[in-house]
């Protein structure tokens, strides 16, 4: 049975018609397939597909990145990697089932597979505690991460997360630190890495994973620091003002690459990658092959220095600073503007503590 967003009850209607159609022995009786009738409705729903999902605003964008149906990480590595073997564990204190991770084949290649796995039905989405990483998840990421570095495997991550996990359990276990190890590991590794966010990339959750090499986007998916609900409760107050939100955040695709946040945008089949998951699995895997082959002919030090000029670079054209040379500094040069209405400030503040002093020199001398 399929499952359609709220925006998509024409397509809904359509479809069902369309299957009625197909299938001769239906709730009226024996009856003759109308070819031109089913191509002509099929024609129907997809001008119709491609008239919504052309003009998606970022809420409901941000549906189709969370749509059930969508494919998860388990499904992309399933059938992207060859002779694929899980590992488990971060030898600390546990298994945290929301993260698969392993070692498998690509184009008979050795890499290293990370994935934030939500779930494809209830069951397995409570047992994969729906995507959200504890401590112990991404300590095993970084277990795997620095044993790929030795070897010099590449490391490929697909990322799909609401965010970290908040529990109180996962707070005394230490999840900011872990996920502040989880970056710092990123940042250093000396192999090519790759991050597909894939549904959600959600706060931190998602940048302990995706601060790498290369990150791209499926054209549907969304990368932000919190969930528009959240933003909207608390800068309105009000849950309900989710469109401003997530306009607001500028957490699509289109506006991230624009931003230059991410490098590339991977196109998905018209109507969301859960229509056609053979196309967006095709996408996936030429993706993968190209910015691979990219990082063939570079060092271990031009690979470092790529993947920090690529995040110093943030905001430098469009942000603070528009001088490029700038990449190597974490600080944004002052100009002589700021300097001086800085300058002009510490002489008010001067002249007015200047004053106060001698009014109450003379208050003292007078009353004396």
């Amino acid at each position: 049975m399929k499952n359609y967003l709220n925006f998509e009850t024409e397509i809904k209607n359509l479809e069902v018609e369309l299957d009625k159609l197909k299938d001769p022995y239906n709730e009226d009786g024996l009856s003759e397939v109308n070819t031109d009738k089913i191509n002509n409705l099929q024609n129907e729903i997809d001008n119709k597909l491609k008239e919504i999902y052309e003009n998606l605003d970022p809420w409901q964008t941000t549906l189709v990145a969370r749509h059930e149906d969508r494919p998860k990480s388990k499904f992309f590595i399933d059938n992207l990697f060859d002779n694929f073997i899980s590992l488990s564990g971060d030898r600390f204190y546990g298994e945290d089932k929301s993260v698969i991770a392993g070692f498998g084949k690509f184009n008979r290649k050795s890499v290293l597979v990370i994935g934030q796995e939500k779930g494809e039905n209830l069951n397995a989405r409570i047992e994969r505690n729906f995507g959200m990483m504890r401590p112990e998840g991404y300590r095993k990421t970084i277990r795997l991460m620095k044993l790929a570095d030795k070897f010099k495997i590449p490391i490929i991550n697909f990322v799909d997360t609401p965010g970290a996990y908040p529990g109180v359990g996962a707070e005394e276990r230490g999840q900011a630190e872990a996920i502040a190890r989880s970056i710092e590991c990123s940042m250093s590794l000396t192999v090519p890495t790759i991050s597909i966010i894939i549904g959600e990339g959600g706060s931190g959750g998602a940048i302990a994973l995706a601060s790498s090499s290369k990150v791209l986007m499926l054209e549907n998916a969304i990368y932000s620091v919190i969930s528009p609900e959240g933003c909207a409760t608390i800068l309105w107050r009000d849950p309900t003002k989710t469109l401003e939100a997530a306009r607001a955040m500028k957490l699509s695709a289109k506006d991230l690459l624009d931003l230059e946040i991410i490098d590339e945008i991977i196109s998905e089949p018209l109507g969301g990658a859960h229509r056609d998951k053979d196309l967006i699995l095709d996408n996936v895997r030429k993706s993968i092959e190209k910015n691979l082959t990219k990082f063939l002919t570079l060092s271990e030090d031009e690979i470092i220095n790529q993947r920090k000029n690529k995040f110093l670079g943030i905001g430098r054209k469009k942000g603070f600073s528009t001088n490029s040379s700038d990449k190597d500094k974490l600080t944004a040069n002052t100009n002589i503007l700021q300097i001086l209405k800085f300058k002009k400030f510490l002489s008010i503040k001067n002249i007015f503590i200047f004053g106060i002093i001698l009014i109450l020199a003379l208050s003292i001398i007078f009353y004396l």
